[in-house]
């Protein structure tokens, strides 16, 4: 509401009302465009989101494992996540709009479900000091009548140590021969790295695709010196530790009577460019013909998508391969 000058009342508490009726109408009006703007990013969000599921059910239903289809739902979840942000910065921004009006209801986005969190997680409980007198009254004969619990998720930062192993030699009295007891096993040499740590860096570049210099920073950040050349020196030697295990599973996956496969792109980091690799996955399932066997799979990369990889793979496979598998072994020029 803005007056006109004609209409500008004479007496100085009349003006004041005025002011305060302006005001008001004012903050109403903030607080009903924030809560339109608020319920529309919310709803812009919504409808990203079931973009991004249609696409991955498409994907499922059709079995679409194309390069485009992947970076489709790439681009769909940066997106959703960038909508999912402004929609809750506008949520704030309503709501601290409407917290100065009185008959603005504020807005608050729906949320899903969230899933409880593991039973083994550590949990700390924390009670806040209690009031030992009344608020009201000032009394002191206070007794509990319940209480109000709030669970929240807290990052303990990861901690770093040095273990010393020590190997205390003995001489013998009699014969003078030195004793001590022989080194524990290493996956690397010397022990240099442990192997929560090995393993950490191992699942970290293959299983959330961090390359080794980016950990390095990320390691160097944390006061803790291990360069490129030094962690790429130790996912060899973690390789090496599990190449048993795989062969173990591959020749489980091999003796298979039937054989599932197929091959995917994988980008490369080469010098001062990405090539586009291979990875060839083999899966033995035998649980839809009711076979015993546990369900297994075993992959290889290769830089190219020439036929002699599949082949090499399956050299010693004499069961049948499915359809999927039998067009790996068609040569590709």
């Amino acid at each position: 509401m803005i007056s006109k000058p004609d209409d500008l009342p004479s007496d100085l508490v009349s003006a004041l009302a005025a002011l305060q009726a302006e005001r008001e109408a004012r903050l109403h009006a903030e607080a009903v465009a924030a809560s339109a703007l608020a319920e529309l990013s919310d709803n812009e969000a919504l409808i990203a989101h079931l973009e991004l599921r249609i696409e991955k059910l498409k994907r499922e239903l059709h079995g679409q494992r194309s390069e485009r289809s992947a970076r489709l739902l790439e681009q769909l979840e940066l997106e959703l996540e960038e909508l999912i942000t402004t929609a809750s910065e506008d949520e704030l921004a309503a709501q601290a709009a409407a917290a100065k009006t009185q008959n603005v209801r504020s807005f608050t986005r729906k949320r899903p479900v969230r899933k409880p969190w593991p039973d083994d997680i550590e949990h700390e409980r924390v009670v806040v000091e209690a009031p030992t007198t009344c608020a009201c009254c000032g009394g002191s004969r206070l007794a509990k009548v319940g209480e109000d619990v709030t669970k929240t998720l807290e990052e303990i930062p990861r901690r770093f140590k040095v273990i010393e192993t020590v190997r205390e030699k003995f001489t013998c009295r009699d014969c003078e021969k030195i004793s001590q007891p022989p080194a524990p096993f290493h996956a690397t040499p010397r022990g240099f790295i442990g192997p929560q740590l090995l393993a950490t860096i191992l699942f970290d570049k293959f299983g959330m695709h961090i390359p080794l210099n980016r950990q390095s920073v990320r390691f160097k950040a944390e006061r803790i010196d291990l360069p490129l050349s030094t962690l790429a020196d130790q996912i060899g030697h973690g390789t090496f530790a599990v190449m048993p295990l795989f062969h173990l599973i591959e020749r489980h996956v091999l003796a298979a009577e039937r054989l599932h496969g197929d091959d995917t792109t994988i980008r490369i980091l080469a010098k001062g460019k990405c090539t586009t690799g291979r990875i060839w996955t083999y899966v033995r399932d035998d649980r839809p013909f009711a076979g015993p066997a546990p369900p297994a799979a075993v992959y290889y990369a290769s830089s190219d998508r020439r036929g002699e990889h599949p082949q090499k793979h399956l050299a010693v496979f004499a069961g049948h391969p499915v359809p999927p598998v039998m067009h790996l072994l068609r040569p590709v020029a």
